[in-house]
């Protein structure tokens, strides 16, 4: 018996197949997240170190310096980097893509605590290490400012508002803080008084940390009842601790308004944000692993309404960054092309079959291979990104393939004179192990490319497995569903019309064509074969001037830029110097918004001398692309 059989036989089951195919398929497209590219997570791990006061020579080579060399010992290290600045020392370790990003977070705890021994006994606290990805970039970039209020208020309510719901919305892993503000007081000494007095700065800041305590104050207990006493010993703001007591001299108390005072201020001086030249506190959302993009940044849209209601309303927060709209861009054009793709394909096929049955049946094979490979990604994985679209639409016309050599046999068997089941019964058996020939061959074609190693074998994986999946579901599809089909609802032509006669008399023609050109081919061998020589080298010659990259180059709409001064430069300069390039890109009139921070860079590094610049580009889809953004969001 021949595999297509009892498919044949059986049509009802064979129907309930095809609909519990397009079922599967169609609940699990919803559930495929939408990304630019496949997920690639690079193992990459970054350890801080904060060593207040210390220069970029002492970090380097005091702190930088002994972590680096535990580091290096650990297995998988395949590339190191630091950056050692003022105060801060920062080291990225990037570990082989098969190393387990868990188990190389344990190694590098373990390679700390080894150089705990060189490293400085002062630091304040010890290096801290989390893992990062280098290829995940901001997918939204918020803006939080106001015209009246002071910078520190506005990080309060952009630290302990915005950041801690925004972290709470499903697909967000992080949010990170560029041109933090932290409120905070600050005690101003007069060197000379405290000269006078006969005190030390060391001894001012012993008698200060003592004093801003919330301790336990213990409990009274009554005759029948316990009460418990409640105090906070917290100075939480700039006037009380000018009355703070500092020391006792010639039995009077020295207190911090006489040796200076007490100013609000941020905690740290040496970071400022802006957004288009007003000082601000700059949001970056960064994605989990695996989520929706594009739902991602759909739900902290949904919910900033209500995040602004819940602060004061001199405090606005702006987008001013929006991944996703090249993202939805480009996925709604390869989806576009996808649909037409398909539509050529059934076109084509009508073309030359000229019957409305035999175009219909061939035809049910793409929407049935397409629709059951996404229920396959799912499974693995994979999301909706233009390297998995971009195989589909290659798969489209590999799916056809198998269906019209079924049909074809079938139809050739009917024209022979026999019944429909009949022919489909005999057409179907002797083509089913052509088929099968057919399809794995083609399947084997992509193999190589799902076991390719490194960043090329992680990207193109996905690529692969999408065409290859989706021409092993026509397979199965052209020898089950297509011979049901042709059972069922395929006609014999008796008779045919004047356009089908037309069309004849052009495909023999062609055909004619074809023989005289391939005669003389035959004539002229050795000319024919010069010619292929001649072609053959220039398309090694041509190979070695095309240009050549990793992927093509994909527009986002935004320009990342860091600014690095000299060393030696003050904070206040470089504030300066960030201000006049940020000014100075403003201008361009291309570029409709600009996100700026100084001492602070890529990755969480800090320096006085650093900065970072985000500039987001007047419309970077063009009209075409917009409206099909617009499409896409109704």
């Amino acid at each position: 018996m021949a595999i297509s059989t009892p498919f044949i036989r059986r049509p009802i089951a064979t129907s309930l197949l095809m609909a519990g195919i397009l079922m599967i398929g169609a609940v699990a497209y919803p559930l495929l997240p939408v990304a630019p590219l496949p997920q690639v997570d690079f193992p990459t791990i970054q350890v801080n170190t904060q060593f207040p006061g210390g220069g970029p020579e002492t970090m380097a080579s005091s702190v930088t310096a002994p972590l680096e060399r535990q580091f290096a010992q650990i297995p998988g290290v395949t590339q190191m980097t630091s950056s050692s600045t003022l105060g801060n020392s920062s080291i990225t370790v990037q570990f082989d893509l098969n190393r387990n990003i868990d188990g190389a977070a344990q190694d590098i705890q373990t390679a700390i605590n080894a150089a705990g021994g060189q490293l400085p006994k002062t630091l304040p606290s010890p290096p801290t290490y989390r893992k990062v990805n280098p290829a995940d970039a901001p997918i939204l970039g918020l803006a939080v400012h106001s015209d009246s209020l002071p910078i520190t208020v506005v990080d309060d309510y952009a630290e302990n508002v915005l950041v801690q719901h925004i972290s709470q919305i499903p697909g967000v892993a992080q949010v990170s803080i560029s041109g933090q503000q932290k409120p905070s007081v600050r005690i101003q000494v007069d060197p000379e008084e405290l000269a006078s007095i006969g005190l030390g700065l060391e001894d001012v800041r012993a008698a200060l940390t003592t004093v801003t305590t919330d301790s336990p104050k213990g409990s009274i207990d009554g005759a029948t009842r316990t009460f418990t006493i409640n105090a906070n010993d917290q100075l939480l703001s700039a006037e009380p601790w000018n009355d703070v007591i500092v020391a006792y001299k010639k039995g009077a108390p020295v207190r911090v308004r006489d040796i200076g005072q007490a100013i609000e201020g941020p905690e740290n001086t040496k970071q400022s944000a802006w957004a288009n030249g007003k000082r601000a506190i700059n949001l970056m959302v960064l994605k989990q692993p695996g989520a929706n993009v594009v739902d991602t940044v759909d739900r902290i849209k949904a919910a900033l309404p209500q995040l602004q209601a819940a602060i004061p309303p001199a405090v606005k927060v702006d987008i001013l960054s929006d991944r996703t709209t090249t993202i939805r861009a480009s996925i709604g054009d390869v989806q576009f092309t996808l649909g037409l793709t398909i539509a050529l394909v059934v076109m084509v096929i009508f073309v030359f079959l000229r019957n409305f049955w035999a175009t219909m049946i061939p035809s049910v094979t793409v929407p049935l291979a397409l629709v059951g490979t996404f229920a396959i990604m799912y499974l693995f994985g994979y999301s909706l990104d233009n390297l998995s679209l971009m195989g589909l639409s290659i798969a489209v016309g590999f799916v056809v393939d198998d269906a019209i050599v079924v049909l074809e046999n079938i139809t050739r068997h009917m024209e022979m004179g026999k019944e429909r089941m009949a022919a489909a019964l005999e057409g179907a058996r002797e083509i089913s192990s052509t088929v099968l020939t057919m399809t794995i061959s083609l399947v084997v074609v992509f193999v190589p490319i799902m076991f390719m190693q490194g960043m090329v074998g992680r990207l193109f994986r996905e690529f692969a497995v999408t065409v290859g999946v989706s021409v092993l579901i026509s397979g199965a599809v052209s020898l089950s569903i297509t011979p049901m089909l042709c059972s069922r609802l395929l006609k014999p032509t008796h008779a045919h019309g004047r356009v089908f006669d037309w069309s004849e008399r052009v495909f023999d023609g062609a055909r004619n064509a074809y023989v005289a050109s391939l005669r003389w081919v035959l004539n002229f061998q050795g000319t024919v074969l010069i010619g292929s020589l001649v072609v053959l080298l220039s398309m090694g010659l041509l190979y070695q001037a095309v240009a050549k990259g990793f992927i093509p180059r994909q527009g986002t709409g935004v320009i990342n830029g860091n600014t690095r001064a000299r060393e030696g430069t003050t904070f206040t300069d470089m504030i300066r110097q960030q201000q006049q390039i940020a000014e100075a890109v403003g201008k361009n009139e291309n570029v409709e918004a600009v996100m700026s921070t100084a001492g602070q860079g890529v990755g969480g590094t800090f320096g006085d001398n650093i900065g970072r610049l985000i500039v987001r580009l007047k419309d970077p889809c063009g009209p075409f692309l917009r409206n099909r953004i617009h499409s896409l969001n109704r």
